[in-house]
């Protein structure tokens, strides 16, 4: 078991990591790409300390040099649920789960909002996860809605188990081959059913399935942690960065505004001795 386990790959999860090697504690830091969009795609950013006019390419460059240079690595993985579970936490990641004593969130924020009905139906039909579901769906028919290139692994997965696979791509450059795949382009608007999912909803339109898998990179807070208090589309956390949900820490973008990436690395570096703090005070 970990002392931390810190979410996310944005500034607020490397400085997370860094500290939190400095501070000598157990630690996996998991993250599904090695730096945030947000920032490689920065054209100048003016208001970093130390690095005057620095392009986010340069500034996620220094991000990942200095993790690497301490040997820090990253897990790739995208968490779908954290748990908490007899005095611990246990984190969901594909096939695999991980337990921690504290779990920092450093999930940024979300470009989209879930769709109607995506969390109604959240595991009654819908879900997040091929690898840990994909198996209930043999045979059956199955729409997939995936909003990065990177995940087609997993579509092609999905197409392997299912009888027919409706397959969204809700980005350019789409390569599924499988057969019995059917790529549809056209968003969906929202989801139907009683106790399970049953339809996918088009502007024109509605597809019968069996059950949904949403494949994204990034999972809205309240559907990743039961119970955890969101405050306009925010994670409601105090000065030391410490959420509703004791043992549970947030930082970056996802406390809200300024979304700026030297708040969102001061707060990585808050939450990790709030964190050990909170360690400590167990013992």
């Amino acid at each position: 078991m970990y002392d931390i386990a810190i979410i996310g790959g944005g500034p607020a999860g490397v400085s997370a990591a860094i500290n939190a090697k400095i501070l000598n504690q157990s630690y996996i830091w998991l993250a599904s790409r090695p730096t945030s969009k947000k920032v490689e795609r920065a054209e100048l950013i003016k208001n970093y300390p130390g690095l005057p006019n620095v392009t986010g390419e340069q500034l996620a460059w220094a991000f990942l040099h200095h993790a690497e240079s301490m040997g820090i690595e990253m897990t790739n993985a995208v968490v779908t649920g954290v748990y908490e579970t007899g005095g611990k936490f246990t984190l969901l990641a594909g096939d695999r789960d991980f337990d921690a004593k504290t779990v920092i969130l450093c999930l940024g924020v979300e470009a989209s909002k879930p769709l109607e009905g995506e969390e109604e139906f959240l595991g009654r039909g819908i879900s997040y996860c091929a690898t840990c579901d994909g198996m209930l769906y043999r045979g059956k028919n199955i729409a997939v809605v995936c909003t990065d290139k990177r995940f087609e692994h997993e579509i092609e997965y999905l197409c392997s188990i299912a009888g027919t696979c409706c397959v969204f791509p809700l980005y350019r450059g789409c390569e599924i081959k499988p057969q019995n795949a059917k790529i549809i382009l056209k968003a969906p608007v929202k989801f139907e059913g009683d106790t399970r999912v049953k339809r996918v909803v088009l502007k024109d339109g509605a597809l019968d399935v069996d059950g949904v898998f949403i494949l994204k990179p990034a999972i809205s807070p309240a559907t990743l942690v039961h119970g955890l208090r969101v405050e306009e589309g925010h994670i409601a956390a105090d000065r030391k960065c410490a959420t509703n949900i004791p043992g549970i820490f947030a930082a970056g973008d996802c406390t809200g505004r300024p979304y700026q990436y030297v708040k969102a690395a001061g707060e990585g570096n808050v939450a990790v001795h709030s964190a050990v703090e909170y360690i400590a005070n167990l013992k």
